[in-house]
């Protein structure tokens, strides 16, 4: 798999992971866990640019 569709794929799993967290923590009326939940789905947000620029770039 090229290093930039492995960026990708892990982007969108730290979107749902973070997704989750962040429900989890506004049924559970934890905000630190909120918190968590939006900082992993920003990170995956992160992760996806990278891969569309590795795409660019070929590698």
């Amino acid at each position: 798999m090229k290093s930039s569709t492995q960026d990708q794929v892990e982007s969108n799993i730290h979107k749902v992971k973070g997704e989750i967290k962040e429900i989890a923590g506004k049924l559970s009326n934890n905000p630190d866990l909120e918190t968590k939940g939006k900082d992993e789905k920003i990170a995956g947000k992160v992760q996806e640019k990278v891969g569309q620029i590795k795409k660019v770039f070929g590698k």
